[in-house]
């Protein structure tokens, strides 16, 4: 595949961002909870991986701690692979695509579901995924094997899941090459303002304050932090540099599509993501240092 027009530098990631954030509003909403409590699925820990860890099929903790990077090893084996006893990985991902028609269209509103701009959105993205590979993305790959919904809002929520894992693996690789290890990489990018606060993430994530210090400690050590736990010049470099380098790693699709495409994308999904937005797709508590 070749590229069709040369991209703007970070084209990519401001593409990604809210067809990343679009993807995610399904893991916040209601219905997501409901669906997978009429599975039978009520561990309150489960519904912050068991939907994504489920194209994986029925996996141990050890395969999701290291597919996930930054979750508790602990945290996952409270659910996996005792959940596979009861429920299939099958009727997880049924349960979850429901749970995203119902938001999306709760969320975006009939009309819009419906509309010209959504049909648009989802073939471009979905020509997107076709220049993604699946070597050493485990994520990415897992959800590239399950079928495209043949509704435009599915297809689209579908087509953002595969950009955000292949995304995702890429980071994950940025991570291990700098050197962070999972708490660190959370507590650096809380550091930066735009990551989930410490008390959203270590609810979720399993890990206990103490590991979360522990880890501000080490970073301090390094540099990466100063004594307030703001990000140094070398901690704001440090990032950047894994942000450029999951940049590089996430190049293809977009490349593929090229420029003009990227650009109309990106206008897409940020205009249905500040429509979500708007109708409380998110916790006012999510993101910052607080």
């Amino acid at each position: 595949m070749t590229e069709t027009s040369p991209l703007p530098a970070r084209a990519g990631r401001r593409c990604n961002s809210p067809l990343n954030a679009l993807h995610s509003t399904v893991y916040f909403s209601p219905e997501y909870a409901e669906e997978l409590a009429s599975l039978g699925i009520d561990d309150p820990e489960a519904p912050f991986f068991v939907g994504r860890v489920a194209a994986l099929g029925t996996v141990g903790p050890g395969v999701v701690a290291a597919a996930f990077y930054n979750y508790n090893y602990d945290l996952i084996a409270k659910v996996l692979p005792a959940l596979w006893e009861t429920v299939t990985p099958e009727a997880v991902l049924g349960a979850r695509l429901r749970a995203a028609d119902r938001a999306l269209r709760r969320l975006l509103g009939d009309e819009v579901v419906a509309s010209d701009e959504m049909a648009e959105a989802a073939a471009l993205a979905m020509r997107a995924t076709e220049a993604c590979s699946r070597e050493a993305r485990p994520l990415y790959a897992a959800h590239a094997d399950l079928p495209t919904p043949d509704v435009p809002h599915l297809a689209l929520w579908h087509a953002a899941t595969l950009l955000r894992e292949h995304r995702g693996d890429g980071h994950l690789a940025a991570l291990l090459t700098a050197g962070l290890d999972p708490v660190e990489a959370l507590v650096s990018h809380t550091a930066t303002g735009k990551g989930m606060n410490p008390r959203w993430v270590i609810r979720t994530r399993g890990w206990s304050r103490a590991d979360w210090d522990a880890a501000a400690e080490r970073l301090r050590a390094r540099g990466v932090l100063d004594a307030e736990g703001e990000l140094t010049e070398a901690g704001v470099a440090l990032r950047a540099d894994i942000e450029d380098t999951t940049d590089r790693l996430d190049l293809a699709p977009y490349a593929y599509l090229g420029a003009a495409d990227v650009e109309r994308l990106t206008e897409l999904g940020r205009g249905f993501l500040m429509t979500a937005a708007a109708a409380g797709a998110f916790p006012d508590s999510l993101v910052g240092k607080g």
